[in-house]
């Protein structure tokens, strides 16, 4: 059976309404999904309608940045109760943390004479704020002085992140982290399962970082992911084995890409995830 357990849509930074989502994976053959905006449930009633209508089995999910001590770390957590006020105030004080640090950070690149309407692009979400759809209004503005500046005219998201959002002496956006353990907390109210998303992303979690969170409540590992090389997969296969944690897979959908020269258009095009190979991946889906 196929399923994908990491989604994003508009409420956070995919780029399709969670209807559409929902569609896309209709078409792609799926019967379990999950959407998984980032710190935010806001669209999660209208992928359940959509998904209860094209006969697929909808899994209440959201990916969250936290924090374990000095480490910062994504979780994706299933299964939860999405009209918990507790959980509520959890991910509004998330927002208002992102949406001050936003505007901070746009406020020093207007100071520094690039072109920016900052209330129009804060009112244009709700919930979180995604560097992309920020990058892009940026972009939009500012096009041929980022062209003169990087010297090329063909630019990707992530050379504009990387030179006007992730360097200290233009601005720096920080994600807005929570704390792990107000996470355990509100999780003993609304349960659900979490899971440590794409571990082997950018380095390998440290088999320390997985016994320590395994120890507070950890349920997962997300071991299916485009992020993770075959290396990965079977490091994060063994570590599930070993701490007897469930195993998942998402597909990290944000979007399909609109150049023409790309001919992957994205990830779905050559990664489908079978739930036979994942141990455990019944007490979330089931």
């Amino acid at each position: 059976m196929l399923i994908d357990l990491q989604l994003h849509s508009t409420c956070s930074d995919g780029y399709l309404a969670p209807s559409a989502v929902a569609r896309t994976c209709r078409e792609r053959g799926l019967k379990v999904a999950s959407l998984t905006d980032h710190n935010t449930v806001s669209g999660q009633e209208e992928f359940r309608r959509a998904c209860r209508q094209l006969k697929i089995k909808a899994v209440p999910g959201m990916e969250l940045y936290v924090t374990l001590g000095r480490k910062h770390l994504n979780i994706l957590w299933y299964n939860f109760d999405i009209d918990d006020p507790k959980l509520h105030n959890l991910l509004r004080d998330s927002q208002n943390r992102r949406r001050s640090g936003v505007r901070q950070a746009l406020s020093r690149l207007v100071r520094r004479g690039y072109k920016l309407d900052i209330n129009s692009i804060l009112d244009k979400h709700n919930h979180y704020i995604p560097i992309n759809h920020v990058v892009d209004s940026f972009y939009l503005f500012n096009k041929k002085r980022v062209q003169q500046e990087l010297g090329k005219k063909n630019i990707l998201e992530t050379e504009i992140i990387r030179n006007y959002f992730r360097k200290t002496e233009k601005t720096r956006m920080h994600e807005s982290y929570i704390n792990i353990e107000r996470v355990w907390r509100v999780r003993k109210k609304i349960g659900g399962q979490i899971i440590l998303a794409h571990p082997c992303q950018y380095r390998w979690i440290e088999e320390k970082a997985v016994r320590e969170l395994k120890r507070a409540g950890l349920d997962g590992i997300e071991v299916l992911s485009p992020h993770h090389s075959w290396e990965a997969v079977s490091y994060l296969q063994a570590l599930s084995d070993q701490y007897k944690l469930i195993m998942t897979g998402g597909s990290d959908f944000h979007r399909f890409e609109e150049q023409p020269w790309y001919k992957i258009k994205s990830a779905w095009n050559y990664f489908e995830i079978k739930s036979r190979l994942l141990k455990g991946v019944e007490r979330i889906i089931a």
